[in-house]
Order: C-alpha cells, then sequence, then structure tokens
C-alpha cells in the first residue's frame, strides 16, 4: 500500500461524502479508491468510515485521524507550494461559511476582485445563519458576527458594526413612531430574531448619555435569518435592527425608516475565525488578509 496515496484519498473521500466524487475528483476508478481505503482501515485496525449505499460518514476515530492527517498534507501542500514559487501564485480550494447577508452584501459582490488577484483560488463559500463546527464540518475559516466565545479557536476581528433601528412606512403610518425603547414591548412591536443553533432570542439594545437599555421586544414574528429579517421589516411586521450595510437602497428610497435616533445601538464586532491547529497554508492566508482589507474598507458604522 501507498500510505501517502492512501491519506490523500481518505481527506478526499471525507471532504466529497461519497467514494464516486472522490474518485472522480482524483481521476481514478472507483475501485482503487474504495481498495485504497479498506488497506489503510487494515493497516490501522481501525474503522475509518461508515458507508451507506448514498453518502459516506465518518466514524469517530476517523474524524480525529482525518484531522492529523489533513494537517500533515495541508503542510507538505505548503513545501510543495513554496519550492515550486506557488507563494507568488497560490491555487486549490478555500472552504469558508459566512452569514447569509455578508455573503450576499459583502463578499460576493467584492470576489471579482479576488479572483482577478488569486485566478487559481476556488471558494466553496457557505451562505447561511447556522453555526457551523469548523472540524466537524470541515471547513477553513468562517466569518462569524458577536463575540467569540470559544477560546479554542483564533479570531482575528475585522470590523465593527453599527445597527439601525427602522420600520417600514406603512408600520409606522398603523402604529406611530416610537418616542423610547420601552415602547417596543407595547404598544409598538418588534421582528424578533432567534438563533439558529440555540433558539435564543436576540435582544435590542439601545444606549444613550450612559444609560444602556436591552428588552426582547414584543413580537408576532421571529425569524433565524437575516434575509427573511429584512424580509418581515420591509412587509411591515414590525420594528427591526439590523447591520447598516443591509440597509443602504432600502433607506435612501424609503422603504425603511430610522426610529429612535437619538438612542444608539452597540452594534457588534466581526471575526474571521479558524482552527488554531490548522495550518494556514497561502490559499487560507491571502484569502483571510483579502477578508480582513474588504472589511477595512467599512467604517465602524458598516458604511462602504
Amino acid at each position: 500500500m501507498d500510505q501517502f496515496l492512501a491519506l490523500r484519498v481518505f481527506a478526499r473521500v471525507v471532504e466529497a461524502g461519497t467514494f464516486t466524487k472522490a474518485a472522480d475528483s482524483l481521476g481514478m476508478p472507483k475501485p482503487t479508491v474504495t481498495k485504497l481505503i479498506q488497506s489503510l482501515e487494515t493497516h490501522l485496525r481501525v474503522k475509518l468510515l461508515n458507508r451507506t449505499t448514498r453518502r459516506v460518514t465518518v466514524t469517530a476515530d476517523g474524524a480525529a485521524y482525518y484531522e492529523r492527517t489533513a494537517r500533515l498534507l495541508t503542510e507538505l501542500e505548503e513545501i510543495d507550494s513554496s519550492l515550486s514559487n506557488a507563494q507568488a501564485s497560490p491555487k486549490g480550494r478555500v472552504r469558508v461559511d459566512v452569514a447569509a447577508a455578508v455573503a450576499t452584501r459583502i463578499i460576493i459582490p467584492a470576489l471579482h476582485g479576488f479572483h482577478a488577484r488569486y485566478p487559481d483560488i476556488q471558494i466553496d463559500l457557505g451562505a447561511g445563519d447556522r453555526l457551523v463546527n469548523l472540524i466537524a464540518d470541515n471547513v477553513d475559516c468562517v466569518v462569524r458576527a458577536g463575540n467569540i466565545t470559544d477560546e479554542s479557536l483564533v479570531a482575528r476581528r475585522i470590523a465593527q458594526i453599527e445597527y439601525v433601528t427602522c420600520a417600514a412606512p406603512a408600520y409606522l403610518a398603523e402604529y406611530g413612531i416610537p418616542r423610547h425603547p420601552s415602547e417596543l414591548g407595547g404598544p409598538h412591536h418588534v421582528v424578533g430574531y432567534f438563533s439558529a443553533g440555540t433558539g435564543r432570542i436576540s435582544p435590542f439594545e439601545f444606549e444613550r448619555k450612559g444609560e444602556r437599555i436591552e428588552l426582547p421586544g414584543r413580537y408576532a414574528l421571529a425569524v433565524n435569518d437575516s434575509n427573511a429579517y429584512l424580509a418581515a421589516a420591509l412587509a411591515g411586521l414590525g420594528i427591526v435592527q439590523l447591520p447598516r450595510f443591509m440597509l443602504d437602497r432600502q433607506l435612501i428610497e424609503g422603504e425603511l425608516v430610522p426610529v429612535l435616533e437619538d438612542w444608539t445601538s452597540p452594534g457588534f464586532p466581526i471575526y474571521i475565525v479558524y482552527p488554531p491547529n490548522r495550518h494556514l497554508s497561502a490559499k487560507i492566508r491571502v484569502f483571510v488578509d483579502w477578508v480582513a482589507e474588504l472589511f477595512a474598507s467599512l467604517n465602524t458604522e458598516g458604511r462602504r
């Protein structure tokens, strides 16, 4: 058995999720892939993968083995890259996960500039508001909002985003304009936003002259997706707090109107996060630096 080849094949099967896709991407027959995995399991005397007719899943031993071997393969790739001057032109696949709004409003519109600079890098961009597990979901880095509580991760702060409290003209015509945050518990109501992971409703936060107010607000609708949250606001279903970068057109065209403007929201930090035990190859490093540059073009209020 060529153990190095078996390691590469094992990593590709884990990443692809099926033997067929792994074989296609490697340009080798599927029986060869299957035989190499079987030989590797025999050599290690552990079961690395669970096979079904549709998909391959990783066992606990397989996940631990993948974590270490993926790092080894990345380091070997980095050595090869440095010897072939690939540092000047990094290539390969970078797996990224970001919030849906960040993907559609910030990263995707600017990606043509990244690809012009690094034409040989492929981006697998997961876009959604569900928090992924970087190791289990095989993600190289994520862009996350809010404070990072997992101390095992490396978190690089790249921006501070301001919230805008606003509502649709139709809502304000029906309920009037709120004068104080306490009114969001009645007679006014909000659109709630809950975490896809924990189910926790995010509170509304306000500050003014040293006074700080945090309240959940009264709601008839709560969602767990930022684009759905914006759609609910535009439909007049309640008052919302949204990042300013999502609202440039809506505020200019009057589709949403700021309220409680004598109060500010503390907003939230944006981080790019990656595992501490994952070596940053050239392709990941240049993407991380590019994302940091991109968010640096947003000022502290989140405007371009």
